[in-house]
């Protein structure tokens, strides 16, 4: 079979996992079903057009180990399945029915949308599923996994997505290595193909043709980075942002000005809990975020366990605006962060082709396995924050920032980022930031204390703190807040509370 041939003669690693996890898939549904009962949904793009020749070598190596005749063999019986659209492109219809003739598919022409056409064809049809060349970073991929029965209100089916953890950049190695045909459009620019409403040449492959006055783009598959594959493809507006239905983050930046948002960090580390080294990151983390006017309620430290930072996001996630976590991010056995917040948001890890494009450019092909453990993030919740002075975005979930920081200089470096990113968008709101006042004394604890305490309820709005820095060295007195005025008001009261010269102002 020239498809398996030209695969097992490859030297892309990568590029064969991925076919013998698709061919598995494959045999699997071809075990679970007989033939009357599975359909292939063909739409002439290359997505299905990978899946349709993946579907012919696991169909011939299926039967092979069933000891069929060769006759048997050349057959591809699976039912095909198109949904033709008055708004699809002449070329992909051309090339559909081309197709089917090429490799004698039987198959259903639909003229109803995707839905009402399902619910006809299997009133009338045996058919129990359906092979879909759905990729992981497709609108509809979010909570599929390679087995996945139809969602609830829509005919009861099994959906068989093998190429499902498929890159734009393993699609295309297929089907080049394969040599075989494919829609024209993808010669001209079009790096993914909707309606003819909403596709354009990707202007990423434009060439330089200001001489000729007439605008060409390079292939598809010359498309370098393949989290661009929807750049031209237009947007539309929606209500939800991304894939998730809630909101992502705080929103409405000058609202908040002279509001209160609440903050807490956690720490994520064996290490800092051994004593192995101490949390520099906590620290100053919460300076930047006073600097801002964010208040933090708390720092914590967990244990590199899933489930311990699991519970502590989902509960910092619920009392605050937003959670800050760092430390256990990257490919050890360790590092569980990412998998933790996946579980307080009740979702799971799946590949995301644009994280792992930006892995391939920093580390290469080190990574060559059937997936990139790094590349897995939370599903349908993840928010990539980029910025040219990051080589790796940051990771964002709904209300908790993942940072990858690993010491104070690349804490700074990130936190200049999320404050210029915030200057665009809704990410971090500006509020009037915390200002200070700082007072020693060498008056006891005792003298201090009820004088204090009635000064706090005196000005409830601003958090005044006391700590000695040593034993017997002098009380340090603090004075928090965002109204200098109040603060101002706060210190002279309390020096009436007192003979003069028993305070004196300090730096922290």
């Amino acid at each position: 079979m020239e498809i398996d041939k030209a695969i097992r003669e490859s030297d892309d690693r990568r590029l064969k996992t991925k076919y013998e996890n698709a061919i598995y898939v494959i045999q699997r549904a071809l075990a679970l079903y007989s033939i009357e009962e599975v359909a292939f949904s063909f739409n002439g793009g290359k997505d299905s057009t990978v899946l349709l020749h993946l579907l012919r070598a696991g169909y011939f190596l299926y039967k092979g180990e069933k000891g069929c005749s060769e006759e048997g063999l050349n057959e591809f019986p699976i039912r095909t399945i198109y949904f033709e659209s008055p708004s699809a492109f002449p070329e992909i219809n051309s090339f559909t029915y081309d197709t089917a003739s090429t490799y004698g598919l039987e198959m259903d022409i639909i003229r109803l949308d995707f839905k009402s056409g399902l619910e006809a064809l299997l009133k009338s049809k045996p058919i129990r599923a359906i092979f879909l060349g759905v990729r992981i970073g497709d609108p509809t991929a979010v909570g599929q996994d390679q087995f996945s029965p139809s969602s609830p209100g829509w005919p009861p089916f099994m959906r068989v997505n093998p190429i499902l953890d498929w890159s734009y950049r393993d699609v295309w190695a297929f089907l080049l290595k394969c040599k075989v045909r494919y829609c024209c459009l993808y010669d001209h620019g079009y790096t993914s193909i909707g309606s003819i409403y909403d596709t354009a040449p990707n202007a990423l492959l434009s060439n330089d043709n200001s001489s000729s006055g007439r605008e060409t783009f390079r292939p598809a598959y010359l498309l370098s980075d393949g989290r661009l594959e929807r750049a031209g493809r237009a947007k539309r507006i929606s209500p939800v942002s991304g894939s998730s239905a809630v909101t992502n983050g705080p929103d409405n930046v000058g609202s908040h000005k002279n509001s209160m948002l609440t903050a807490s960090a956690i720490a994520v580390g064996d290490e800092i809990l051994f004593g192995t080294f101490g949390d520099q990151l906590g620290p100053t983390l919460c300076r930047k975020l006073h600097s801002i006017g964010w208040s933090v309620l708390q720092t914590t430290v967990v244990r590199n366990d899933v489930d311990s930072v699991a519970e502590e996001v989902e509960r910092q996630k619920s009392v605050n605006d937003m959670v800050f976590i760092y430390g256990g991010v990257g490919p050890l056995h360790s590092d569980v962060t990412l998998s933790g917040v996946a579980k307080a948001f009740g979702v799971r890890l799946a590949p995301d082709e644009e994280f792992e494009e930006y892995l391939r450019h920093l580390i290469g092909d080190q990574c060559t396995g059937d997936r990139n453990e790094m590349a897995l993030l939370p599903e349908g919740i993840t928010e990539l924050l980029h910025h040219e002075k990051l080589p790796v975005p940051l990771i964002k979930c709904q209300n908790v920032i993942i940072l990858t920081a690993t010491n104070v200089m690349e804490l700074d470096e990130q936190w200049e980022c999320l404050n210029q990113l915030s200057g665009s968008s809704s990410l971090l709101a500006m509020l009037e930031p915390y200002v200070s006042k700082y007072l020693t004394t060498q008056l006891s604890d005792v003298e201090t204390a009820h004088p204090l305490s009635k000064l706090c309820l005196e000005f409830p709005d601003l958090y005044i703190g006391c700590y000695r820095k040593s034993r017997y060295g002098p009380l340090m007195i603090s004075f928090k807040g965002k109204d200098q005025v109040r603060i101002q008001s706060a210190v002279e009261a309390l020096f009436r509370k007192f003979h003069t010269g028993a305070f004196s102002e300090a730096n922290q």
